[in-house]
């Protein structure tokens, strides 16, 4: 299981898929408001002059010297929802992330979000 405290270690590391294709870089964390364990990660993507940060689950990664290993395909991280490089994942947003990922969303009981960005 990935450690929140090491969440500060992993900005800028490498994000590869399971088949050691890199994605992008690691930007920033998101964690489950409700166990405040890491669940999603922004990944930075895109040409050089026009970036975009990318949405990829978390469960399962596994975390390398310079890199995280998703269960992802590239394919299917480059297609998330996405974000400016200087943005933060609007309310209104956060559930598309998870069907994109075919993962089940629920709002804090009062309609708090599920994500929160460490």
């Amino acid at each position: 299981m990935i450690q929140a405290a090491d969440l500060r270690e992993w900005r800028t590391c490498d994000v590869v898929d399971a088949g050691g294709h890199k994605i992008g870089s690691m930007e920033a964390v998101y964690v489950d408001t409700s166990t405040d364990e890491p669940a999603m990660a922004t990944v930075r993507v895109g040409l050089p002059t026009r970036h975009r940060l990318v949405f990829v689950p978390l469960d399962g990664a596994i975390v390398g010297p310079g890199y995280v290993k998703v269960n992802y395909a590239k394919s299917l991280v480059k297609g998330s929802p996405a974000i400016g490089t200087d943005d933060v994942l609007p309310f209104e947003d956060e559930e598309a992330v998870f069907h994109h990922y075919e993962l089940p969303y629920e709002a804090g009981a009062s309609g708090e979000r599920q994500l929160a960005r460490r």
